[in-house]
């Protein structure tokens, strides 16, 4: 499935990458920020690394200080809902798989959480984690609701929106949005963020 981004505010720059990436990566400049709308390989988590490498790659060719988020599926587990996946059997899920299908989902048959390192290692926030509150509990982005052919296993979070230190910053509210609608809406419950607004000098670019 390709990405994709809209907004009620004009976009600046736009670009599309396909070389490296199995489902393609969108970077575009809104309101001065530079948002990455990702879909990393959905079974193979040495591929999600190298896919991973290149988003990095390219937002150390950004100027310096820019504003960036990081927006969508990236199909892999952070080690901040550890404690939540060691209670399933999502090992034995992907091991099956992984046996079934010839894919990559589990690395030395653990759940691999080195992709979501690299994000974090560079120094971009996870916003869903940072805005959890005392009484937080776990809410997965997949599965759905939706009915659809086969075992999809059990609940995990692998839509994430990550953002640099300054952008951060200005962030009130970050959550998974599990109601009614969004349970049927999609494979994936949506992630919302919201911020302040900045007003941008008259002669920035």
């Amino acid at each position: 499935f390709p990405t994709g981004i809209t907004s009620r505010f004009p976009i600046e720059e736009i670009r599309r990458f396909r070389e490296g990436f199995h489902h393609g990566l969108l970077r575009a400049r809104i309101k001065g920020t530079y948002y990455y709308v990702i879909h990393l390989h959905p079974s193979n988590w040495e591929i999600r690394g190298r896919e991973a490498d290149l988003i990095l790659a390219d937002i150390a060719e950004l100027p310096k200080g820019a504003l960036v988020a990081l927006v969508g599926d990236f199909n892999t587990f952070s080690t901040t809902d550890e404690r939540h996946y060691v209670k399933t059997r999502l090992e034995p899920f992907f091991a099956a798989r992984d046996t079934k299908y010839k894919e990559k989902n589990l690395r030395d048959g653990k759940l691999d959480y080195s992709v979501i390192r690299k994000f974090t290692a560079a120094g971009l926030i996870d916003l869903e984690h940072s805005k959890r509150g005392a009484g937080y509990r776990f809410t997965g982005s997949f599965p759905t609701k939706i009915k659809k052919p086969g075992d999809h296993g059990e609940a995990r979070r692998l839509d994430y929106v990550f953002a640099s230190p300054s952008l951060a910053k200005r962030v009130t509210r970050a959550e998974i949005i599990a109601d009614d609608t969004t349970w049927i809406l999609s494979d994936h419950l949506p992630v919302i963020v919201e911020l302040t607004h900045q007003r941008r000098p008259k002669d920035e670019k």
